[in-house]
């Protein structure tokens, strides 16, 4: 019984993992990102969801300041922008598979049962990406970047909280560790 239990557990994370997004990152390997100590925010370009776009730049200075860096617009080591991409998605159909074990008596088993749930309404969703640069001031040369999506249907405090979130997972990687 324990066997068949650990596979089902194990074969429950693999599903769970395959649909969990993780931030991506990239950065100059000569770089030396230890001595960077103070950031000043570009503007960045114009958009169509002002709402996010002021969320983003507010997380960013509160996810710096936690790490650290100062704002110093006058002369500062790094500067940070972002980019926001808001696209259609289409929904998912709902599938879903369960698995399950169980005893009776002095017997047991394993169950598999699946559902699909149709849609109602709009048949897409929204994604939205986000990618911060961080840019070196004296040669304008992009350093460090990094980007992560997240699929909502509504606004608001959750679509808040998931942009939120996302920023924080995307710098996070921030300052690149060797």
């Amino acid at each position: 019984m324990g066997y068949r239990y650990l596979v089902m557990l194990l074969s429950a994370l693999v599903l769970l993992s395959a649909c969990s997004s993780k931030p991506k990152n990239d950065y100059d390997l000569n770089y030396d990102f230890a001595a960077l100590s103070s950031f000043s925010q570009l503007a960045p370009q114009p958009t169509d969801d002002p709402l996010s776009a002021q969320r983003i730049q507010t997380e960013i200075n509160k996810q710096l300041a936690q790490k650290g860096f100062v704002e110093n617009t006058a002369s500062p080591d790094f500067n940070v922008t972002y980019a926001l991409l808001t696209q259609d998605k289409p929904k998912d159909s709902g599938l879903s598979i369960g698995l399950g074990t169980g005893t009776f008596g002095s017997s047991g088993g394993i169950g598999i049962g699946t559902s699909v749930g149709v849609p109602l309404g709009s048949d897409t969703a929204k994604t939205q990406t986000i990618q911060i640069d961080i840019v070196d001031p004296k040669t304008n040369k992009l350093i460090w970047r990094g980007t992560d999506n997240f699929d909502f249907d509504a606004g608001g405090d959750e679509k808040a909280q998931d942009t939120s979130k996302a920023v924080s997972r995307i710098l996070a990687q921030f300052p690149p560790k060797k």
